[in-house]
């Protein structure tokens, strides 16, 4: 039987007779680009708008929130993307067109190149700014051009989720497990606890109504409840019909529509009055958001990967 001798060479640069590994040169960094609309490149090498004759629904991984870009009338859908523990820096974000039919499938997130967005949740629009809860950490992006702009990292959070910023540029967010909190960040990046403990219950949607008070609905049961915005007080407690809430949308008039990503229900509270059930049946109804032009609530639906849309009557 022959024996087959293997020789395995290694050419190493030698520094004073000792042999050293070369360190690769560090890769060029690249920009940040956002994603194109939806298009194919055709046979001839060009770039092909979709037609106005194709509808597309979907683009969606575990979209988590929905927010209004009021400047050009398109939907920002926040998407968590593959789970953190499978693969970190997944997020994205997706525009929509009014009637549910994909603008840009990945607007932010087309590449990772200058972005980080782990596991984005509740969202923002204000001032020009897109505001998004990421695990630990506040992002901003600019609502024109989807690029990355100012972090507001949260030390003690362990899992931000719901987001309201006032017209000054005020941050308030959740941290909806395992300590009830929301915090407060200013427009200078000072980060400081809003609110701890009851009547907290695994906080998650935050809004700010028209008056500027935060109001905050819990997963843990069907409070819906307001807080001065300087002291933290509690101003008003109100109720959905169900528990287990995410979404929470407040129209002009004070008017509160209120989505259980638990029990699939939309609770409408109008001023002074009990709560209602105006729509049912919508698995995990998670963070909403809402559509003054075609008034419309736009509803993400989580892990099954959509989003409902709901018309509200006048």
């Amino acid at each position: 039987m022959k024996t087959l001798a293997l020789t395995f060479a290694w050419t190493l640069p030698l520094l004073g007779g000792i042999a050293t590994a070369q360190t690769p040169a560090p890769a060029a960094k690249k920009e940040f680009q956002a994603g194109p609309a939806l298009g194919a490149v055709n046979e001839a090498g060009k770039f092909v708008p979709l037609t106005g004759n194709i509808k597309v629904y979907g683009s969606f991984r575990f979209a988590e929130s929905c927010t209004y870009d009021s400047e050009r009338n398109l939907i920002v859908v926040m998407n968590a993307g593959i789970p953190q523990m499978q693969e970190e820096n997944d997020g994205y974000v997706s525009l929509l067109n009014p009637d549910g039919t994909v603008h840009t499938a990945k607007w932010i997130g087309a590449t990772r190149d200058g972005l980080t967005l782990n596991h984005p949740l509740g969202s923002a629009i204000q001032g020009g700014v897109l505001y998004s809860a990421d695990v630990e950490t506040v992002r901003t992006f600019d609502l024109a051009t989807g690029k990355p702009g100012r972090a507001y990292p949260v030390a003690g959070a362990t899992f931000l989720n719901g987001i309201g910023v006032t017209k000054d540029g005020i941050i308030f967010v959740s941290n909806t497990r395992p300590e009830s909190r929301v915090y407060k960040i200013t427009s200078e990046g000072e980060v400081s606890t809003f609110v701890e403990g009851k009547p907290l219950m695994s906080p998650n949607g935050v809004a700010i109504d028209p008056d500027g008070n935060v109001v905050v609905v819990n997963v843990g049961d069907n409070s819906v409840l307001t807080f001065d915005p300087e002291s933290g007080k509690l101003l008003r407690t109100e109720h959905a019909v169900e528990s287990g809430n995410d979404g929470l949308v407040i129209l002009p008039d004070g008017t509160k529509y209120v989505s259980s990503v638990r029990f699939g229900s939309v609770s409408r509270i109008r001023p002074g009055q009990p709560a209602t059930i105006i729509a049912a049946g919508i698995p995990s109804a998670a963070s909403m958001g809402y559509d003054p032009k075609q008034k419309q609530l736009i509803i993400p639906m989580n892990n099954n990967n959509a989003v409902a849309f709901l018309p509200l009557a006048d």
